[in-house]
Parts: structure tokens; sequence; C-alpha cells
């Protein structure tokens, strides 16, 4: 689905902060980004959402060679991939309903055919009770919830969550944990950047390991 061959990134004239990186994510496919911090992991959440682009290398998506696309063909590319940000990028002038339900507007769906989705969705993360609530009042880890289910709404081919429990406590933790596994039970390939050992230990999935720059790949 997506591949990765010897991709490097800087920004400006900096030193590189991703060297030489080669992987490739196969379809229903699970597996953590982890790495200390500052390692690169979030750089590599923006290039794998195509937010951003390399320096050098190949990246390509779904069969398309991002340094040769045509740029009008990104949208429709972007919306095969949901993504939760570690700023969660909540529109404060929306409930957390209408945030939640945003995607799927924009894609032309009526409400009468997504509402008991977007509801029923709420409820599994905690929210069925703050769903008419603007996330200026939301606590960080309501706001966190509200964005992994804005992001699981559409049920994307593949999802990207970059550190999704840094503002949960355990107990939460693992039930996000479960619900990204059932959605990668039912075909979705997922990416999840943490440093949560405890959240790595739940799971024998596939490991890629960001240090210096270089990725490492455990199955």
């Amino acid at each position: 689905m997506i591949r990765f061959e010897n991709v490097g990134l800087r920004y400006g004239m900096g030193p590189e902060i991703l060297k030489d990186v080669t992987f490739q994510l196969e379809p229903q496919s699970f597996q953590f980004l982890t790495g200390p911090s500052g390692a690169g992991k979030t750089s590599l959440i923006r290039l794998l959402f195509m937010s951003l682009r390399p320096t050098r290398g190949l990246i390509q998506v779904f069969g398309h060679d991002l340094s040769t696309i045509d740029k009008q063909k990104l949208p429709n590319l972007r919306r095969r991939i949901g993504v939760v940000f570690q700023d969660f990028r909540l529109l404060d002038h929306l409930t957390t309903y209408e945030n939640v339900a945003l995607p799927l507007r924009v894609a032309g769906k009526d409400e009468s055919d997504y509402r008991s989705d977007v509801v029923e969705l709420l409820k599994w993360v905690g929210l069925g009770e703050r769903m008419h609530v603007m996330p200026p009042i939301l606590s960080g880890g309501e706001k966190q919830r509200a964005a992994i289910a804005r992001a699981l709404i559409t049920r994307p081919e593949v999802l990207l969550a970059d550190e999704p429990t840094g503002n949960v406590d355990p107990p939460l933790a693992r039930r996000l944990l479960r619900l990204f596994l059932e959605l990668n039970k039912l075909g979705t390939s997922v990416v999840i950047a943490t440093h949560d050992i405890a959240l790595l230990e739940q799971v024998d999935a596939r490991r890629m390991v960001l240090a210096d720059g270089r990725l490492s790949v455990f199955e």
C-alpha cells in the first residue's frame, strides 16, 4: 500500500532528520512506530500522510509515485488515510459530534445516513454524553478521543495515530488499543507512533524503531 525507498528528510539547510528510510506498509498490517523523543516519528507520520515531501528518495502510496503525481490527486489519496495528530486539530466552533462527522459531511454524505454511526462511535470512545459540547470545554483526554473517532469514522484503508494514548489513563488506553485492533481485523492497516512501553507490550506486532534518523524493522 505504501513504500519508502531510501527516503531522506531535512528541514531547510539543517541536518537530515530521517536517513535512508526503507520499508513497506502491507495491506491489513498492524505496526508500532517507536523511538526516543526527537527521533523523527511525527515527521515520518507526516510523510505517510503526504503533508510533507521528502528531501530525497522514493515514496509510493497506493501505487502512485509522489514525486510525479498530479497534485490534484492528492486529496483523494489522503481521504483513504485516517490520521490522529498529537495536537488533535479539532475545530472549536463545531461540537464534538460535528467534528467527528466532518469528514463524512465534506465527502457529501447525508446526515441521515451517518448519524447513527457517529453516535455509536462517540459512545464507544466514552463521549456519548459529550457529543454536543464544544472542544474548548473538553479535557485533553476527551479531545484525544474525539480526534481518534474522527479519524476512524470513514473506515480508512490506513490509520496513522501519533501518540494516540498520550492523554488518557491506562484503562482507556487499553480500550482504544482494542478499537485499533478491531479496525485492523476489518481490513485497515494501522500505524501507531508511541513511546508507551506498556502499550507496546500488549500486542505482539511489528515494530518500526527510529533512532538517529534511521529505521529498523522488527517483525
